[in-house]
């Protein structure tokens, strides 16, 4: 999934030992708000491991495209979710941009031609319909 906005906030960074394998981590919380829309809606997600974080430089004041996965996990008999980011792309460049065509290519890859080129039905009254000898209607 994607999410697509400015970086409002960035939280501290934690850091500790894996109980399991006895191996270093370190995690940063960054929150995220749509630039776009009357109520733009906001995320937090995080980014695990210290390449990840170095490699992302995840600045405040940034408008960023995040690739992220959610999962959720049990602490204590609660339920939290988990916003994990793999992935981070300046918004500018996250965006399709759309290449110059010269107007006959735009032209040709239309479903109908344009509308100075299709010639003019005729006029018809709309109460008037073809007459159907086949019908046995009264009008």
């Amino acid at each position: 999934m994607e999410f697509t906005g400015r970086i409002i906030k960035v939280l501290d960074q934690r850091a500790g030992v894996s109980s399991r394998t006895g191996n270093p981590w370190k995690m940063q919380d960054f929150v995220i708000e749509e630039t776009v829309g009357q109520f733009p809606k906001r995320m937090v997600f995080n980014v695990f491991g210290e390449e990840n974080l170095n490699r992302f430089n995840i600045q405040e004041g940034q408008e960023l495209t995040v690739s992220f996965d959610i999962n959720a996990r049990e602490y204590n008999g609660r339920w939290y979710n988990d916003v994990r980011v793999w992935n981070v792309v300046a918004a500018a460049a996250a965006q399709p941009v759309a290449a110059a065509q010269p107007a006959v290519a735009a032209q040709s890859a239309a479903p109908f031609p344009p509308a100075d080129q299709v010639p003019a039905a005729p006029a018809q009254n709309a109460f008037e319909a073809a007459p159907d000898e086949s019908s046995d209607l009264p009008f």
